[in-house]
Order: C-alpha cells, then sequence, then structure tokens
C-alpha cells in the first residue's frame, strides 16, 4: 500500500502519476497524450527523460520531487 499516491489529468493533455511506498519504491511518469516523457522508477533505479535513460539513486522524497520537476521542464523544452 502507497504512502502518497497521486493521479492529475492536465488542461493540456498531460498527466502525471506519483505512488511512493514506505519501503522506498517509488514511480512518477509524466505523459503527453500517450507519450511517455519523464519517468522515474524505484524498481529499476532509473529515470527516463524522453529517450535517455540513466541510473537514479533515491536521497528523498524532497530531492526526488526536485529532481523529477526539473527534468519535467527539460522534456517540455524539447518539444
Amino acid at each position: 500500500m502507497p504512502v502518497y499516491a497521486e493521479r492529475v489529468l492536465l488542461a493540456d493533455g498531460r498527466w502525471m502519476e506519483a505512488v511512493v511506498h514506505a519501503d522506498r519504491r517509488y514511480r512518477l511518469c509524466l505523459w503527453k497524450n500517450s507519450a511517455l516523457l519523464v519517468e522515474y522508477s524505484g524498481a529499476g533505479h532509473h529515470r527516463r527523460v524522453r529517450e535517455r535513460t540513466a541510473a537514479y539513486e533515491f536521497r528523498s522524497v524532497e530531492q526526488l520531487r526536485y529532481d523529477f520537476e526539473r527534468d519535467v521542464e527539460a522534456a517540455e523544452r524539447q518539444g
């Protein structure tokens, strides 16, 4: 059972999903239409911004959210 779960549908066709569990599993995603733009996953300990995938080290929920928001901004700038 997650300690935090949120799904937000935005007017421009984007939607965001965030799930964090007490055992430090997490998944944060942003889609535009049906394309996955940004994904952070604790299951694979990675982050994906558009087509680029890299390792990600979880430090805190606050840092996770900050990093995710920064990558969302970068993905949106890329078009």
